[in-house]
Parts: structure tokens; sequence; C-alpha cells
């Protein structure tokens, strides 16, 4: 009977509520949530398109409170459902520290509590799940003493930074990447509400979810000709929940760039391909439907087959099925795509191929 294979979900969101993070949180900024009720501020003009909105109505905790807010339903509806291997958590950006507009040391704290508050109860509670550092990142120096706070914990996988309005290749943001890389941490990155109309809102939610891919391509440019992994060679990239169906047209576009205007970037020494094949991964969610042959057309275009990891997306409106989300791949590319090439990426994953049997999905 073959052995079945272990499923490393590299997108899963796990949702606090503003009361849970009041006891890790100090004076003043525990008085302005407990008796001034703030909430961080949210731009899109849009409603989600399910009765529970951005989530699954199924996933909706039975005692009324949002999805993902609660681990014994996450681990009965997904863990142990599908049977996960590792997943990583990525919030739900809702604080979403580095893309407060002003007040930035309300934004450190609420980091600060979200990170401790990660660690107590889930990260602690379960050893499948890995987490990522929230840091208040538009105060720079903020973020770095964040990471070197709770970068070196063993569960601490990725620094998580938002795609909305800053570019974070800038070199004012180089100091984060490198307490990065001190720590053995990945940079993950997800959108959070990026303007993607030229700064603006398109008309329609349709479009805007459309577009979201541009964001994404848009932070993958900056990074890599802002020189972020030249100057940090042990550091990777991994864009969560824009897709990757892009990824051999933003390789065309910038070697071809790179060709021309190269004298502009005197610090890139290699191909931009070249950099993303091997600094940047991407999440599969949100999948197109495509064929096995697309799918297959797609790796022969990239060159690779280790840019892709697998993501649910849970509980979003938009999850997708592992025994769904892609064509009927052969057995040693579905390996590398549901799991290795995820624990490959992440130094702080356990990497060992001969426990394939050891609590594994059903895939």
């Amino acid at each position: 009977m073959p052995k079945k294979i272990p499923l490393v979900d590299t997108d899963i969101h796990e949702r606090v509520q503003y009361q849970e993070l009041l006891e890790y949180l100090d004076e003043p900024f525990k008085h302005y949530i407990q008796n001034c009720h703030w909430i961080q501020e949210k731009h899109m003009p849009y409603t989600q398109p399910s009765v529970a909105g951005v989530d699954r109505a199924d996933a909706v905790i039975p005692d009324g409170r949002p999805a993902g807010s609660d681990l014994s339903f996450m681990q009965e509806q997904l863990l142990d459902d599908v049977g996960h291997k590792f997943g990583i958590l990525t919030g739900a950006l809702d604080p979403s520290p580095s893309s407060m507009h002003g007040w930035y040391e309300m934004a450190a704290a609420l980091a600060s509590a979200y990170n401790d508050w990660q660690i107590d109860k889930w990260l602690e509670k379960d050893e499948r799940l890995y987490g990522s550092v929230h840091v208040a990142a538009q105060d720079r120096d903020e973020a770095v003493r964040e990471i070197e706070r709770v970068g070196s914990h063993p569960k601490m996988v990725q620094v998580l930074l938002p795609i909305d309005d800053i570019m974070w290749g800038d070199p004012y943001y180089h100091p984060v990447f490198e307490a990065a890389e001190k720590h053995n941490l990945m940079i993950g990155m997800h959108h959070n509400e990026p303007p993607v109309y030229y700064g603006k809102w398109p008309r329609y939610f349709i479009e805007w979810h459309t577009l979201i891919p541009t964001a994404h391509m848009k932070q993958v440019t900056n990074m890599i000709f802002n020189g972020v992994f030249e100057k940090f060679p042990n550091l990777g990239l991994m864009m969560i929940e824009g897709g990757f169906t892009f990824i051999p047209h933003m390789m065309w576009k910038m070697d071809q760039q790179f060709r021309d205007l190269r004298h502009e970037v005197p610090w890139l020494k290699r191909k931009p391909s070249d950099i993303m094949k091997k600094h940047v991964r991407f999440c599969t969610q949100p999948s197109e439907e495509l064929s096995k042959k697309d799918f297959m057309s797609l790796l022969e275009q990239m060159g690779t087959d280790e840019m892709i990891c697998f993501a649910t997306d849970y509980p979003h409106w938009d999850y997708d099925s592992p025994h769904r989300a892609l064509p009927n791949l052969d057995r040693e590319l579905k390996e590398k795509i549901y799991g290795e090439n995820a624990k490959k990426f992440y130094p702080k994953i356990p990497n060992s191929r001969e426990r394939y049997d050891e609590g594994t999905s059903r895939l």
C-alpha cells in the first residue's frame, strides 16, 4: 500500500478577538481596547461574498465565535480531518500592526501581544502548528526589537509583512530582513487590503479580487531589484494567497528588463529569474482551475518544480481543498508541492522524508 503524503499547509488563518489580547497588553494600550473599544481601521469598500463574510459558513464556531478563533474546532475540521503534518499560521490580518496608519506605539504593542497570544494559545498547544512573527514594520526599529524578542522561538518560522501600501524592499526596511535572517526566519507576505487600481480601489470586488496578484508581483519585483536577496543570501520570501500562474510572466519580464537596464541596479549579480527560483516561493491558493497539461506547462515555463507550496487558506470562503484544488499529479511531484517544497523552504520545520507514514494526510 503506498505511503501517504505528509501535507504542509502554508496558509492557515487563526483569528484573535480583541478581548483575548487584553491579558498580553500593558497600559495604556489595554485601556484603549477594554474601555474605549478600539479596533483597527479598515478601508475596503466592499462586502465579502459569503454569508459568513470572508470565511466559510461551516467554519464559524457553533457558539457563534468567528471562524479560526478556536483551536479545538480547527483541529477537528481541518488538521485532523485532512490529516495535516504541519501548518503555518498566518493570522487574520485583523489586527495587522504593519498596516496601521499612524499610532506606531499602539501597533507595536499589538504585535507583541499577538505574538505572545499566538505562542501561548496555539503553537504550544499543537505540535503540528508553526507561527509567524507579527511586527509593526512601519516603525522599523520596533520591528527589529520584536523579532529579537520572539524570533528565536523554535516554532516561529517567518516574519509576516502585509501587502498594503508599503514597498518592503526599500533599504529603510533592510534591518528587518537582517534580524529575520539572524533568527533563521523567512519573510511571509500576505495581502491585507492593497489598493490595486493606481493607488485606489476598483469599482467592484470582483475587479479587486482578480487583481490581487498584481500587488504580489509589485512586492516581488521591489524586493529583487532593491537587492534584498543579494544582501541577505539566506533569506527567503513566501508569497501567500496570491496564486502562482503569473510566475513565468514575471520571470520573463524581469529578465528582459535586467538585460536592458541592469546598469541601474549594479548590486544585482544574478538574473531575476534565478533569484526567484532560489529565494521566492508562492502558495498555491487561490488556484485557478487547471488541467494537468496546463499545470505541467506552467512548471516547464518556470524551469523548476520547487517554487510552489500548497495552501488551503482555511477558513476563508475560497478555501482550497487538497483533494480538489490541483489536478491529479504524479506522486513525486505531488510530494514536492504538498510538503517537501515548504519543508525545504522553512529551516525550522522538521525535514525528514523517511517519516511519510506518520500522521500523514489522505492524499
